[in-house]
């Protein structure tokens, strides 16, 4: 089985009750709402990934506030014919809180996103969107002095 690990960095960014948001397409291609932020680069700080990602796919300048917690989880799936090899994805994710320090609300061109929004906190669980939104919010809110959540599994 081939291994694929990939260690990104995400941000919380909640202000008057909302939550930023970006839009990508699942696997399926349907769009489902995902935490801004993204893979590392080869040799890039995770503080100064958070930072790039965020205003790549938000237009938003981020001061990071906060290390959130770090979420890790692995998944073997097949992709592509019968003849391809399952791949035992592992994804390190970490979460940092940050506040919008300055630039302007703006969709992403070309990349792995396509819109970004603000979203009322309440309305999160209606929207179609990917476990780590929830598990961001959860470190948001309860702040374990461990980073992680005492329920949570890789």
């Amino acid at each position: 089985m081939r291994e694929k690990l990939r260690v990104a960095a995400y941000a919380v960014c909640v202000r008057d009750g909302q939550v930023l948001l970006a839009r990508s397409p699942a696997e399926d291609g349907t769009p489902e709402w995902v935490l801004p932020g993204g893979g590392m680069e080869h040799g890039e700080d995770p503080y100064d990934t958070v930072r790039r990602e965020l205003m790549e796919e938000t237009g938003y300048h981020v001061e990071v506030t906060g290390l959130l917690g770090i979420d890790s989880f692995h998944r073997p799936f097949a992709r592509g014919t019968l003849l391809s090899r399952t791949t035992d994805h592992h994804h390190v994710r970490i979460v940092y809180s940050a506040e919008i320090a300055g630039g302007e609300l703006r969709d992403e061109v070309d990349g792995s996103t396509d819109m970004a929004a603000w979203h009322d906190l309440d309305a999160v669980p209606d929207l179609p969107h990917i476990r780590l939104v929830d598990v961001a919010l959860r470190l948001w809110r309860e702040r374990p002095a461990a980073g992680r959540l005492a329920d949570e599994r890789a």
